[in-house]
Order: structure tokens, then sequence, then C-alpha cells
């Protein structure tokens, strides 16, 4: 991975090894992605089988993620469609970068499976039926950053403000055009990320306590990700 951003780089390349691992699997079960819809197809180039995801992590209604916890984790890191993946991986490289040197490799990387579990938290408990994406986390990163720009009024901060509502208003009118975008994991994702955008000191760790603390976020949230997979791969086993 770069030297800088490096746990940007790493969710983007596990993100698109995921897609192509599901497409693949797709084009195995059924002889070719799942069938373009919607807005003259573009939306279903590259599109994944309902089944593969729900295989590979899906997030379901709330009951089932409760037996399968794995699912909340997994979930962030699966795309349905080629242009879901390439929107999402775009927002994350506008402003992951930015908030991974701000707070910190260890600190970004809690942040944003934290607030992709709290997406997928409100809305399984909402009645989602079946939702992947990376937009809850994306969402809580925007929350993180916005949060820190509440209160300033240096021109920087004015930019990075009015850089972050355009995003939400982006967000927004796609979250509501488009049929079958999971809008209460993109509010859950928010909300969940502004308030720790108001409690995590938006710049790097400074004290060994400070530092040990990030590294103690970063390595648990490293270790939660790990063992989701690993639960997931078990439970295919069993299925398979």
């Amino acid at each position: 991975m770069p030297a800088t951003s490096p746990v940007t780089y790493a969710i983007l390349a596990a993100s698109c090894v995921l897609y192509v691992v599901c497409l693949l699997s797709t084009v195995s079960r059924t002889g070719a992605p799942a069938a373009p819809s919607g807005l003259f197809g573009l939306l279903g180039i590259g599109g994944i089988e309902g089944d593969v995801l729900y295989r590979l992590g899906a997030s379901l209604p709330l009951y089932a993620n409760l037996i399968q916890p794995w699912r909340f984790v997994t979930a962030i890191f699966l795309h349905g469609n080629l242009v879901h993946i390439v929107f999402n991986m775009w927002v994350l490289m506008d402003i992951g970068p930015e908030i991974e040197e701000q707070y910190g490799s260890a600190r970004y990387l809690f942040l944003y499976v934290v607030t992709g579990i709290c997406g997928y938290l409100v809305s399984s408990g909402l009645g989602s039926n079946a939702s992947v994406g990376a937009s809850g986390a994306l969402l809580g990163l925007i929350g993180v950053l916005l949060a820190t720009t509440i209160g300033r009024r240096s021109a920087g901060m004015r930019m990075l403000r009015g850089r972050l509502i355009r995003w939400l208003i982006y967000l927004a009118v796609w979250g509501l055009l488009v049929p079958g975008i999971d809008n209460f994991a993109h509010v859950g994702g928010f909300v969940a990320g502004f308030l720790l955008g108001k409690i995590i000191a938006d710049r790097p760790p400074a004290t060994p306590q400070e530092r040990k603390l990030a590294y103690a976020l970063g390595w648990s949230t490293a270790l939660v990700v790990v063992a989701s997979y690993v639960k997931m791969a078990l439970w295919l086993r069993t299925i398979s």
C-alpha cells in the first residue's frame, strides 16, 4: 500500500477485489452478469446476483443480522453493480485520504467501519430486506468532517463545508431518484459519523496515551473485519 493513505487504498482494493469475486460468481452461476435495469440500463451493468450477495455477506433484516452479525461488517465492502462501486469508490478517494491524514490511519479505519455498521443497524432495524455498499460508511466520513467544520469560520473550513454539503446533496438526490438505494443506511452512517466527529479530536494522536488508544481502536477494528469474513467463510462451508 502507498505510504500515504494506506487504509484508504486498502479499502479500495478490498472492495474492488470483492466486486470481481462477486461478478465472477454471478457469471459462473448464471452465465452472465445480472440483467441491466433503470436509467437506460446503466444501473445494471456488471450487476451481481442477489444470492451471491446473500452468500458473501449482504445485510439482511435485523433479526437475521443478529443471528449472523458478521453481515453488519461484510456488507460494507460489497456492491451490487459497476456503477454502484465506481460511484462509492470515487467518493472514498475524494474524501478518504483527507480524513486519514487528519485523524491518523488507525482512527480512520475505526471511523469507517463503525459508521458503516451503524448505517446497517439503522437500515436493518427499519426493515430493509437486503442491502450492500459502502455508502453508510462514506456518509459517516462526511458526517465526521462536517462536524469538524461547525462553528469554524476560516476560508478553508467554509470551502470544506461547502464541498461536503454538495456531496450530501448529490447523495440525497441519488437516493431519491434511484430505486433500491438504502437511504436508512445513509442516515444512520451520517448521524454516527457526525457524533463521532464531535467526540474525537480532529488531529492525529499527539501523546503516547492517544497513540496507544488509537492503535487499540485500529487493530480491534481490523480484527473485527477479519473475524467477520472468517465467520462468513465458515458459514458458507455449512451451506455449500
